[in-house]
Order: structure tokens, then C-alpha cells, then sequence
């Protein structure tokens, strides 16, 4: 999948877990210090992605992530061609 579409749906995903528009969320975005995500969220955020690529993560590995565009390099490089 290429990198745009996985960044539409990180940034869809984002916005409706964060409420917050999708205009609002950048590649650069940290999670916690510039959207809010406190550690629940976080975890809950891993999962809504697992549900939206149909993956399951490591999780650990996954909370390390702590901007947009990590997200969307992390779930790059976890999906097939």
C-alpha cells in the first residue's frame, strides 16, 4: 500500500479516535504533546489502526511511536506491497 494511502487513514483513524478535525493533524503532530493523546489513548489508538489495516502489532513497539508520520512509516513498513 502506498505511503499517501496509509497516511489518509492513520490521519482519518486520528482525527475520529482524537476528535479532532483532519485538517488539524500533520506528519509532525506528537501525539501527546500536540493532539492530546494522554496513555490511554495511546493504547487505544494502536488498536484502532490494528482494526483498520486488519494487523495486530506489537504493541510495546507500537506506543513507541510518537508522531503522525512515524505512524504512518511504522504501518508502511508492517503492510504488504
Amino acid at each position: 500500500m502506498e505511503r499517501d494511502e496509509v497516511a489518509k487513514r492513520i490521519i482519518a483513524v486520528t482525527a475520529r479516535e482524537l476528535k479532532k478535525s483532519e485538517q488539524e493533524i500533520k506528519d509532525e503532530h506528537h501525539f501527546a504533546h500536540d493532539l492530546g493523546a494522554d496513555s490511554l489513548k495511546s493504547i487505544e489508538l494502536v488498536a484502532a489502526y490494528e482494526e483498520e489495516f486488519d494487523l495486530d502489532v506489537n504493541e510495546e513497539e507500537a506506543l513507541k511511536v510518537q508522531t503522525v508520520g512515524a505512524a504512518v512509516d511504522f504501518f508502511v513498513g508492517l503492510l504488504p506491497d
